[in-house]
């Protein structure tokens, strides 16, 4: 493709700027839109996202310069995120946090050492398309039950009506949005719906000057986690690094191949090997691990700049935030109504590749195709619901995760139930 500037092109200073902002923008609208997950007193909630920005910006230079060295936005991992709310839920008032991110210690380890032993090759093989595409829609449909909290939290039922129509209204004008929008343009879909849906929710509602007081009266300490080991959470979040895996691939490997880099090999095992790196480092700070993301050929076919130094002051700038309080105060007072509807469109995004890659690929041309894609969403979406008084305590952390049970199931299919048949394994 015809670009201005390629990966290791420098533009000059007041180019460089105009690139990097739009890069910066969609960073802080990645972030953001994954803080609702902090919980405890505001001062807690702006101590995480502190952390989380600061771990997000370094992790964004160290992918610059010693990663994949590639233009590629670094955000929060929606699978992890699901993992965490997952392992959350089932565990109920029992639930230990230092067992959770132990168990992201743990899945950044085994990814650090997949890509360090140069397992990656075969790895792949295992996850044929149709896997692939199951596991992009189970994030979507293991996410549904949050998404709906999110917009019609319980207790708050005077507010369902405003949930309703503010969600119908909302995810129609980002569609139309990002249909009509064109160029950059379409890279600030999400942060203007961040913004504008605030002013929305305030204006009807008020109370945004308590709220941002509240996140800003008091500093809070500096939590971490306290390392606790529970060999079924463990197991439950090493399938969501699989899944975590296999987004980092795809998203190096996708915009290696749109550059024609002829190392994309070896770039994804760096950039791999600093995803997992950063995602022991994440756990032992407590917070959510970062990942590679999917959308940045679409901002660099927009800009036609594929500079990775344009990705140095976003990284810059996601640390300089945490060190500023009152505006991750500000970013943290954003309502949960607006974060779920925009997590609703995002997720409709993510169906929307699924789909296309069925499509490209050609990996549901028969009903056993088919149902190899269907009844493991529906396997996710009982296990999303199960009672957790059925499970035993020890089993909750796989058995209780929508997610994962989705995963098992599709593998099962994949290679054993239909390939025993002789079924098409594309």
């Amino acid at each position: 493709m015809n670009l201005k500037f390629g990966i290791d092109d420098r533009p000059r200073f007041g180019q460089l700027m105009l690139y990097s902002l739009q890069w910066f923008v969609l960073a802080i609208a990645v972030v953001t839109t994954s803080l609702f997950i902090a919980v405890g007193p505001p001062a807690e909630r702006v101590l995480y996202a502190q952390k989380v920005f600061a771990l997000m910006g370094i992790t964004t230079i160290l992918q610059v310069f010693w990663g994949h060295r590639l233009p590629i936005v670094v955000g929060p991992a929606a699978v992890l995120l699901v993992g965490i709310i997952t392992a959350l839920a089932s565990q109920g008032a029992e639930t230990d946090t230092g067992k959770i991110y132990t168990s992201l210690i743990v899945g950044g380890a085994i990814v650090t050492l997949v890509a360090a032993g140069r397992l990656l090759e075969r790895i792949q093989r295992i996850f044929t398309p149709r896997i692939v595409v199951v596991i992009l829609m189970l994030i979507a449909f293991t996410l549904s039950p949050t998404i709906r909290n999110l917009i019609f939290p319980a207790g708050e039922e005077e507010r369902y009506a405003f949930g309703l129509w503010f969600t119908l209204i909302g995810v129609f004008s980002m569609a139309v949005a990002s249909h009509a929008a064109r160029g950059v343009w379409k890279s600030v879909v999400i942060p203007a719906a961040l913004v504008i849906g605030s002013i929305v929710y305030y204006t009807i509602y008020g109370g945004f000057g308590e709220v941002f007081a509240s996140y800003t009266e008091s500093e809070g300490p500096l939590l971490l986690p306290h390392l606790k080991f529970d060999g079924g959470m463990i197991a439950a979040f090493i399938f969501c690094y699989v899944a975590l895996l296999i987004n980092d691939i795809g998203s190096i490997q996708s915009l290696g191949a749109m550059l024609e880099t002829p190392d994309t090999d070896k770039r994804c095992r760096r950039g791999i090997g600093i995803t997992g790196a950063m995602n022991m480092v994440a756990g032992a700070l407590g917070v959510i691990g970062p990942v590679n993301y999917s959308m940045s050929p679409g901002v660099i076919a927009s800009s036609s700049c594929a500079s990775r130094y344009a990705l140095l002051p976003p990284g810059i700038g996601l640390m300089a935030c945490a060190f500023v309080p009152q505006l991750i105060a500000l970013l943290s007072a954003i309502p949960n109504t607006v974060i779920g509807v925009i997590l609703l469109y995002l997720m409709g995004t993510q169906l929307a590749a699924a789909l296309q890659m069925t499509a490209a690929t050609g990996s549901t041309l028969s009903f056993d195709d088919c149902l190899v894609v269907g009844l493991p969403l529906m396997m996710a979406l009982l296990f999303s619901y199960i009672p957790m008084q059925v499970v035993p305590s020890i089993l909750r952390p796989i058995i209780g995760n929508g997610f994962v049970m989705g995963v098992i199931t599709v593998i099962i299919l994949e290679h054993l139930v239909f390939r025993a048949r002789g079924g098409n394994t594309k």
